[in-house]
């Protein structure tokens, strides 16, 4: 399974973004949407759209976590991360910080942020991540510069 991961777009992503995204089995933002109308092109490439509010979102329907079981692995989305992983969670994917992160704390828990797709932060460049997960092997995290 390959799953396209972004965040933090506000209102924009760079031309040709979804078209990189074709072909992922799933789409998951980390919130900072802001306007939904930014969501279209990311709807229309067909895979399931999972996504978080972030602090600068304001759509009512959109939850502000979001726990997802993929291959039998626990993921646990969120825009700003939290000071603890939750007792559930193999994994937390979180936006907010603009920075891209692969890190593992002393619970064994992974942490995951692609970074920001339009306006890196603290020397990042802008980015995005692929996640894909197989049964048969470990979990791979790719961060793609755009």
């Amino acid at each position: 399974m390959r799953i396209a991961v972004i965040s933090d777009t506000h209102d924009r992503y760079p031309a040709g973004l979804p078209e990189r995204l074709r072909g992922a089995d799933e789409i998951w933002h980390l919130g900072d949407v802001c306007a939904p109308e930014t969501l279209v092109e990311f709807l229309q490439l067909g895979p399931p759209l999972r996504l978080v509010m972030g602090n600068c979102d304001a759509e009512p329907g959109w939850p502000l976590t979001l726990d997802l079981r993929r291959e039998g692995l626990r993921f646990h989305l969120v825009h700003i991360p939290p000071a603890r992983a939750p007792k559930h969670a193999d994994f937390v994917l979180h936006g907010h910080t603009h920075v891209p992160r692969d890190e593992t704390d002393a619970a064994g828990v992974r942490w995951l942020n692609p970074g920001c797709i339009t306006r890196p932060n603290r020397g990042a460049p802008a980015s995005y991540a692929w996640l894909t997960i197989n049964r048969a092997g470990p979990l791979v995290w790719e961060i793609v510069r755009v």
